[in-house]
């Protein structure tokens, strides 16, 4: 019964986030507020019996970043001005985002004139498409600056991670500008937490309106690149949401599909695809290495990361790939397959499925 906002906030009160339980309360409506336009923020959707979309597009920029990145730049404004007025901390923050598209927009839009922050977006100057690079070069904001890079979102990731750990970068940034790095993408908790929270709000709809009953497990299928959506909805299912399997669905870019399939990760031979699905055209996929963490411990992820480094490729062990198969299932569509997809369902439902949730029926259908 509770409204979408109320849901998240519950959630983070569960998770002891750094902000006191009546700001949370306070500060969530402004995360899931007026700027949607759909109250119920992320509306679950039968779309044929038995199958359910989770819309995730109700946001500003309507893009499914929106779930978290309007709602993250509200927080962390917020625990800046704590720390800064208890004394304990004297800096803004530089927020740096790489982007196959989706999450620059959001991430521009969340911390646009947000109180002690900065951001830079980086973008694959080919690697978006025009809508997505022409809401990103017209955000307005004073704080807020976009770049293209010659390259795809992988050299785009790379160097936002080369930042961060340039010692003497930040250093330099810190002593001359007063500023402190921090990120948008995913590998800020900040960013899969309020993802965690659509997983909970999607199932609770589904009760509400007979689609399960309540403590019957279902199927999700996710449509993921840089794995941190599906790696919300496992973070979703560890904590009690009665998830079953998770279904990784990939494009042309198969790499996670192919790694769920065999547990070898392996980049070395394979080239970079432009896709319709352009949100999931990623070979370096950062969230896989959390997974690995919770299954296998950090040594073990610190011993395959370096390789993937090295090697470009990394295969983990049996035990590890059969804990992850109880879990994870995966498998991948072509770019003619997905274009048929929304074709086809459009002609049999009237509903329109994008590019990026083709894959992902596909995939749910086999």
């Amino acid at each position: 019964e509770m409204p979408y906002w109320q849901r998240a906030a519950w959630l983070f009160g569960l998770f002891g986030v750094d902000v006191p339980g009546e700001r949370i309360v306070e500060l969530m409506p402004v995360a899931y507020g007026p700027q949607w336009d759909d109250e119920r923020i992320a509306p679950v959707e039968e779309v044929v019996p038995g199958v359910h979309v989770l819309e995730l597009w109700h946001g500003p920029t309507s893009a499914f970043k929106d779930l978290a990145l309007q709602c993250m730049p509200v927080f962390f404004s917020e625990a800046i001005s704590m720390q800064q007025a208890a004394g304990t901390l004297a800096d803004d923050f530089l927020v740096l985002v790489a982007t196959s598209g989706d999450t620059g927009k959001a991430a521009l839009a969340g911390f646009a004139d947000r109180a002690h922050t900065g951001i830079v977006v980086f973008y694959p100057a080919e690697g978006v498409s025009a809508i997505q690079r022409a809401q990103m070069v017209t955000q307005r904001g004073e704080n807020v600056g976009v770049f293209g890079v010659r390259g795809n979102f992988d050299d785009c990731q790379n160097a936002v991670k080369a930042a961060f750990n340039d010692e003497a970068f930040n250093a330099e940034l810190h002593d001359a500008h007063g500023l402190l790095l921090s990120s948008a993408n995913s590998i800020n908790w900040g960013r899969l937490l309020p993802q965690v929270a659509y997983y909970a709000s999607a199932y609770a709809d589904m009760v509400a309106s007979g689609g399960v009953v309540a403590g019957d497990p279902i199927d999700v299928c996710v449509p993921t690149g840089n794995f941190g959506n599906i790696l919300a909805g496992w973070y979703a299912r560890e904590i009690g949401v009665p998830i079953s399997r998770l279904l990784c669905a990939s494009n042309e870019n198969k790499v996670l599909a192919d790694f769920i399939g065999s547990g070898t990760y392996d980049i070395s031979a394979r080239e970079f695809v432009t896709t319709p699905s352009p949100s999931m055209d990623i070979l370096i996929s950062s969230n896989l290495e959390r997974l690995l963490y919770h299954l296998a411990g950090p040594e073990s992820v610190r011993e395959w990361m370096a390789s993937l480094a090295s090697e470009k490729r990394f295969r983990v062990d049996r035990d590890t790939f059969g804990r992850m198969r109880e879990v994870f299932l995966g498998d991948w569509v072509s770019n003619d397959e997905s274009l048929a997809v929304i074709r086809r369902v459009w002609d049999e439902t009237g509903y329109l499925l994008d590019p990026h949730t083709a894959v992902a029926w596909e995939v749910a259908e086999r």
